[in-house]
């Protein structure tokens, strides 16, 4: 399955006038999805339902892509009657994403995977309210920040392990893992690399973790100067252990690759790793050989 004919499928159930023209829908989570269907077209249980289950995914994903944006948005100024509008716009859209993701299910008898789906997103509301629980009591360090970012962005796709058959099975959760941390990292360091800092970054959480005194109060402070912030995003080489943690995960990921059943689906698998490579930038020989 071509990137294209994916990025079609799940298109067709998302062009909808009135979320186009009043919110700003989240990107796609293609390299998830296409990790996912990549994997599942090697699984006998789940090969003809593939198209349909990478669609859905896509659809359930975006869905709450919004509603996270809805949560971000509420603490944050309230924009008035605009900003209302476009929180209940917000509401609305996820809503209509989940619901196609049932209609399709549906309609295709696929309803143990409704449940199966319905639990991981549960699980994930439970992950999100510890989460963000623990970011407004400021107990967060850097390290909670990446797992419990990675548990969000992965768990709807942990709904598919019992697709799969043997060490594919055993390899799925690790893996998807592995990739969305992936993922948060290269989104992490391109927030590092931006003016200012985002106020709840990796780079903020380690500066509050490993920081000064002093350098915690202003990384944590709201109406700091945003070029002190920049400073201390360098002072603290934020971008360069975020690239050394990127290094060091496509790593591990590729180890996992490697020990799959099927040598056809590694190396599809190794072109979904190479925007990860490609931000990492040209690599030491030691990172080289460690990735081999």
């Amino acid at each position: 399955m071509t990137r294209n004919h994916l990025t079609q499928m799940a298109q067709k159930y998302m062009d909808y006038d009135m979320i186009a023209l009043h919110t700003d829908v989240p990107e796609l989570p293609e390299g998830r999805i296409r990790l996912l269907h990549a994997v599942l077209s090697h699984q006998p249980s789940a090969v003809t339902h593939k198209d349909l289950l990478a669609v859905v995914t896509s659809l359930v994903q975006m869905g709450l892509d919004i509603h996270d944006q809805v949560d971000n948005e509420a603490g944050a100024s309230g924009g008035g009657i605009r900003g209302m509008r476009s929180r209940q716009l917000k509401v609305l859209a996820g809503d209509y994403f989940s619901g196609r993701f049932y209609n399709l299910l549906a309609q295709a008898g696929q309803i143990d995977m409704i449940r199966r789906m319905g639990d991981a997103i549960c699980e994930l509301n439970r992950v999100k309210v510890l989460f963000y629980s623990k970011m407004k009591q400021m107990k967060l360090n850097a390290e909670d920040y990446l797992r419990h970012g990675s548990e969000i962005k992965s768990g709807l796709f942990l709904s598919f392990t019992h697709l799969m058959s043997g060490l594919y099975e055993r390899l799925w959760p690790e893996m998807i893992e592995r990739f969305t941390r992936c993922e948060l990292l290269v989104q992490e360091l391109n927030r590092a690399e931006e003016h200012g800092a985002s106020p709840h970054g990796w780079g903020v959480w380690h500066i509050l973790q490993e920081g000064s005194e002093e350098d915690r109060r202003t990384i944590a402070d709201d109406g700091a100067d945003p070029n002190a912030k920049e400073l201390l995003m360098s002072k603290y080489s934020v971008a360069d252990k975020l690239v050394a943690q990127l290094l060091q995960t496509v790593g591990q990921l590729q180890q996992l690759i490697a020990r799959l059943p099927s040598d056809k689906l590694a190396k599809e698998l190794q072109l979904l790793i190479e925007p990860f490579l490609r931000r990492i930038g040209p690599m030491p020989a030691a990172g080289i050989k460690e990735l081999g």
